[in-house]
C-alpha cells in the first residue's frame, strides 16, 4: 500500500528541491551581479503615474481606468483574429465576410474613442 504513494512522495520532494534551487541559485548569481541591489533608480516609479510607495487609499484618476479598459477591449478582440486565421479555409467566404462585419464594428468604435479624446494623455 505505501509503495503506491512513493512515486507521489518522490515527485513532491523533487519539485521542491527544485524550487528551493532555483531560489538559492537566483538570488546567489543576483548579489553577486548586483541585480538585487536597490537604487533610486530601481525604486522609481514605472509607467504607473503616481509613487508605488505612497498610501493605499489614495484616488486614482479615471483616466487610467480608461485606458486599462480600453486596452483590454482591443487586446481582447485582436485575439479572436487568430483561431480565425486557422479556420479560415474550413468556414469559407461566410466566414471572412462575418470577420470583415467585426473587424469594421471594431475599426468604427476604435474612430469613436480616438475622435472623443480618449487617447489623449493630457
Amino acid at each position: 500500500m505505501l509503495d503506491n504513494y512513493f512515486a507521489i512522495l518522490l515527485i513532491i520532494l523533487v519539485g521542491l528541491a527544485v524550487g528551493v534551487g532555483v531560489i538559492l541559485v537566483g538570488s546567489g548569481i543576483g548579489w553577486s551581479l548586483g541585480l538585487l541591489k536597490p537604487n533610486a533608480e530601481k525604486n522609481s516609479p514605472y509607467e504607473c503615474g503616481f509613487e508605488a510607495f505612497e498610501d493605499a487609499r489614495m484616488k486614482f484618476d479615471v483616466r487610467y481606468y480608461l485606458v486599462a479598459i480600453l486596452f483590454i477591449l482591443f487586446d481582447l478582440e485582436i485575439a479572436f483574429l487568430f483561431p480565425w486565421a486557422v479556420v479560415l479555409k474550413d468556414i469559407g467566404v461566410f466566414g471572412f465576410w462575418a470577420m470583415a462585419v467585426f473587424l469594421g464594428i471594431l475599426v468604427v468604435g476604435f474612430a469613436y474613442e480616438w475622435m472623443k479624446g480618449a487617447l489623449e494623455w493630457e
